[in-house]
């Protein structure tokens, strides 16, 4: 099993001129708690089942699997609309990483998010101009926390 070091962060419009193709997500919830998470993901033409485990810092455990894109949309036919979300992700370069930008839709418009994959926990992120604050341990910008949400999170002081 692996585990998943990232970092999040919220991002401004200017990252939108970096964006070049992107990919179309629809993304559902089978399951939410305070320890696992279990998702299941339509990714353009590719479909995954995704189990994730109890965040601790910017780590947590993570076991995927694709699966068929006909498995993908019969269990996202199951879930309903609350529990899905629609977004655009996009990679970026940037200091020699890659960063996932998440250009999000429905009632999340106007929400982008930034993630990086790390190695280690303590390796230094270049951070670039178009991020604004960080956010990989505020709650309400996990995915599985967006979904179902009328309207954006409401800023916090940083």
């Amino acid at each position: 099993m692996r585990v998943e070091i990232e970092r999040r962060f919220l991002a401004t419009p200017e990252v939108l001129k970096h964006c070049r193709a992107g990919v179309c997500i629809r993304q559902g919830y089978l399951h939410t708690d305070d320890r696992n998470t279990l998702r299941v993901r339509r990714a353009g033409e590719r479909g995954f089942l995704t189990w994730k485990g109890k965040k601790q810092g910017s780590s947590r455990a993570e076991f995927e699997r694709e699966i068929s894109p006909e498995t993908a949309d019969f269990l996202l036919s199951l879930i309903s609309p609350e529990r899905c979300l629609e977004k655009t992700r996009y990679g970026v370069e940037h200091a020699g990483l890659t960063w996932d930008v998440d250009v999000f839709e429905g009632p999340l418009t106007g929400l982008i998010l930034a993630e990086v994959e790390l190695q280690q926990e303590d390796q230094p992120v270049p951070v670039p101009g178009w991020v604004t604050r960080e956010v990989t341990q505020d709650k309400r910008y996990r995915n599985s926390r967006l979904v179902g949400r009328k309207s954006l999170p409401r800023s916090r002081a940083a």
